[in-house]
């Protein structure tokens, strides 16, 4: 399934999603998380936005939405259906909160790797000066608050196995509003099975 947008730029990003069953039981983790001290300093992802980012686009002109459907289907053709879990808390210094990924993290790898090649056949300019480091953002900072107290509370996190069986493109819509809190929206604007 593809479908074009009436935008000329957008902001897209690749992702794999996981299930409404692992994304609960996460939820509840930090739910306990977000009463320790501090924690109201943080700027909080909304659970229905979690997601495992395979490639950044960032803004994409609308006329490369073909090359990308046919790369990123290709791509997602080649992977398999495999299983991962949410695992493990970890910090990008005291900027990011995120959680892992346990599993098959291996072919999620791969996967990355194959879509970041096909984005760049396709003309997208990615900023790859990073490495993949498969991770669900959870928080950010907004000011100055140590991480480190949050990660170790979910250090220990293990939640259940999920088969990552889909590859999504989507379109991130930044705030318009310019009121404090609002986030992001997310709107899929492709997705392919993996493995078919």
């Amino acid at each position: 399934m593809f479908t074009l947008s009436y935008f000329r730029r957008m902001r897209l990003f690749v992702a794999v999603t996981p299930t409404a069953a692992a994304v609960a039981e996460l939820a509840a983790a930090v739910r306990d998380v977000r009463r320790l001290p501090g924690a109201d300093r943080l700027r909080w992802a909304d659970p229905a936005s979690w997601h495992f980012t395979l490639a950044f686009l960032g803004e994409t002109d609308e006329a490369l939405l073909p090359g990308l459907g046919e790369r990123l289907g290709r791509a997602a053709h080649r992977h398999p259906a495999h299983e991962l879990c949410l695992a493990g808390g970890g910090r990008f210094g005291d900027r990011v909160l995120w959680v892992g990924a346990g599993g098959d993290v291996e072919t999620l790898q791969a996967l990355a790797a194959s879509v970041v090649a096909g984005c760049r056949r396709a003309g997208a300019e990615l900023d790859t000066t990073r490495a993949f480091h498969p991770h669900l953002t959870l928080a950010r900072a907004t000011g100055r608050v140590h991480l480190r107290p949050y990660a170790e509370a979910l250090a220990g996190f293990h939640g259940v196995t999920w088969p990552a069986d889909r590859l999504e493109l989507v379109r991130s819509n930044l705030p318009a509003s310019g009121m404090p809190g609002e986030r992001p929206r997310y709107e899929t604007v492709g997705s392919w099975e993996l493995g078919r």
